[in-house]
């Protein structure tokens, strides 16, 4: 079994957050998004994988390279302009061949992965496996009515949902798919739609089985989807994850589950609070407190400011008494509040943006 990945804006659907980049490479405790679907292939025994790079694509080659830390062979696949995930499965024919495919959109994380998909379609002779969850809003999302276990209808973004099951972005396919693929129109979005061609596969009379997914499932195109995610990945890391620099610090310092970076520095008046990861390099000043469920990227600086769930990107600089709660701030983004303290608030600050004066 082969693995698709796609990143870097293949439609609408891929909504991008107000930073620079590629939104799959922001990072979900400190790691790119995109390494969490590379691993969950890896670990369900795929061993090729080519990236489909749609047009923001910046970064992801070279973090990612020929794929041998995942475990992997990757390979890169263009699409120049952003015509949809149906159009990008259709562009990997020659890759994919007579083999059957995981195709993974690399914005979504799912704590059970891609294995329970796998299994249903290696066990029920399907032409695809879908994986469907139940959301607050399924306007956002394609559309899945069942009856049972049987697939009723099929619909992207339906103005009147006829269900509250939304399709994750995770698909099992086999070369029946792609007879569908070629013969699909453009929807009114522009887009070959992954949803339609499902739908055709279910009419032509091909099976098609769904697997219901268990745990959390969070398609990270909005912000607060993004901070869930962080929040959901930070709660569920094992004991050996939080690793602590050497010498210790004093004590008082760290409540729960931490886990700190090469080079970092924490004032004695401090206080962090887990789950929390801080990357290498960086300096929590007087009087600040971190957490539960921050972020903070590599040389972040923190003076005398309160965070909690939130992200700090690279180099990102909080001073002063404000409290941050829900936020996100970009890579060398600064936030400088005045001599009042101020908060909570919820900020999203792009990379290199400069507030001040709060």
């Amino acid at each position: 079994m082969k693995g698709l990945l796609l990143a870097g804006g293949h439609g609408t659907r891929l909504r991008p957050l107000t930073f620079s980049g590629n939104k799959h490479m922001l990072p979900i405790a400190n790691e790119p998004m995109l390494f969490y679907a590379l691993r969950d292939l890896a670990a369900i025994g795929v061993r090729e994988v080519a990236i489909v790079l749609g047009p923001l694509r910046e970064g992801i080659r070279e973090a990612v390279g020929d794929g041998r830390s995942f475990g992997l062979r990757v390979s890169y696949l263009l699409q120049e302009e952003p015509r949809g995930i149906a159009d990008a499965v259709r562009r990997a024919r020659e890759f994919i061949g007579e083999e059957p495919c995981v195709v993974y959109l690399g914005d979504n994380l799912l704590e059970s992965g891609a294995g329970p998909l796998v299994r249903r379609f290696e066990r029920g002779g399907y032409a695809a496996v879908v994986g469907a969850a139940p959301v607050d809003d399924p306007r956002r999302y394609g559309v899945i009515e069942l009856e049972g276990e049987r697939i009723v209808s099929l619909a992207e973004k339906p103005a009147e949902p006829r269900s509250s099951l939304a399709l994750v972005g995770v698909y099992v396919l086999d070369a029946r798919i792609f007879p569908i693929l070629d013969r699909l129109t453009p929807s009114a979005r522009g887009e070959l739609e992954i949803t339609e061609a499902l739908d055709g596969l279910l009419h032509s009379g091909a099976p098609v089985g769904v697997e219901r997914i268990r745990g959390f499932w969070k398609d990270t195109g909005r912000p607060e989807d993004y901070l869930a995610a962080n929040r959901e990945v930070l709660a569920r890391r094992p004991p050996s994850y939080f690793t602590l620099p050497s010498p210790p610090l004093p004590p008082g310092i760290l409540r729960g589950p931490v886990r700190i970076g090469n080079g970092s520095s924490v004032d004695p008046t401090a206080r962090i609070e887990g789950p929390t990861v801080l990357g290498a390099g960086v300096v929590v000043g007087p009087g600040s407190v971190i957490g539960p469920y921050c972020s903070i990227g590599d040389g972040a600086r923190i003076s005398g400011a309160r965070l909690r769930e939130s992200i700090l990107m690279d180099r990102a600089c909080v001073e002063g008494p404000v409290e941050l709660r829900m936020s996100i701030l970009g890579r060398d983004s600064q936030v400088e509040s005045g001599p009042r303290p101020i908060g909570p608030i919820s900020l999203i600050v792009g990379d290199a943006a400069r507030l001040r004066g709060l």
